[in-house]
């Protein structure tokens, strides 16, 4: 990803992050990332049962049912969880993808990778814009993260053509 692309991923991280110092996002176990991307791999021809049985399904969603992550901080920190292993899938497959394009080819991607990154980030961030609450830190978080899953599953299939 190129550096404005890593900027603007940052802004929406930040923005959604929006949480007591104390609180501190963990990093996905080998478990998670592995059921994550068998999951995506299964589903690789299609991207919509894949995001049916892939998203929050395996990793946000039981970890919503532990003590840790009842409340919207916790809840906020499962979806940021899963979205790393999403995010991690996603550039991997960009860059896949990009290795079978010529330049002109690869030239689009890049701007349809950029118009993406400034719809999830617009798309994201309203949350805040509209609930004003508490509420809107897991919101948003759910939404980058399901956004980043059906983004990776996307180039995973434009890889696939």
């Amino acid at each position: 990803m190129s550096a404005r692309a890593l900027s603007g991923l940052a802004a929406i991280v930040l923005a959604l992050s929006v949480q007591s110092a104390a609180a501190q996002t963990r990093k996905p176990t080998a478990q998670e990332v592995a059921a994550i991307r068998n999951c995506a791999a299964k589903y690789q021809d299609d991207v919509d049962e894949g995001e049916r049985q892939c998203v929050f399904n395996l990793v946000a969603t039981p970890c919503t049912n532990t003590r840790e992550g009842s409340s919207n901080l916790g809840t906020a920190d499962c979806y940021r969880v899963e979205w790393v292993i999403w995010d991690n899938l996603l550039n991997e497959n960009f860059k896949a993808l990009m290795g079978t394009l010529d330049s002109q080819q690869n030239a689009k991607l890049r701007a349809m990778q950029q118009a993406w990154i400034a719809y999830r980030d617009t798309t994201c961030n309203f949350y805040m814009d509209k609930i004003q609450g508490s509420m809107a830190i897991p919101m948003g978080a759910a939404c980058a993260t399901r956004e980043t899953a059906r983004r990776a599953m996307l180039l995973q299939a434009f890889s696939q053509m």
